[in-house]
């Protein structure tokens, strides 16, 4: 992954881990969204943002301030809790 020319290599997992839970702890409920879904605002970098989409963690338009939490990804972000929120 390069972000604004710099490559993070080993720490992209990292960054994804850390934004889909960003992106979970800064979620709410809407009552007209399917299932267990969250909305979040989406002020993170676009590559992740891509990444997490196309793991089907996240959905949402690019052109749209902000993004889906699927249950997947509610599922995905609850586990980097307890790994980065001990």
């Amino acid at each position: 992954m390069n972000l604004n020319g710099k490559d993070f290599g080993f720490k992209e997992e990292k960054i994804k881990d850390l934004t889909i839970l960003l992106l979970y702890l800064t979620s709410w409920k809407e009552d007209d969204l399917p299932g267990g879904m969250r909305r979040s605002w989406k002020g993170y970098p676009f590559d992740i943002l891509d990444e997490l989409r196309e793991e089907e963690l996240i959905r949402g338009s690019n052109r749209s301030k902000s993004v889906y939490l699927t249950e997947n990804g509610i599922k995905e972000a609850e586990k980097r809790l307890k790994t980065y929120l001990k």
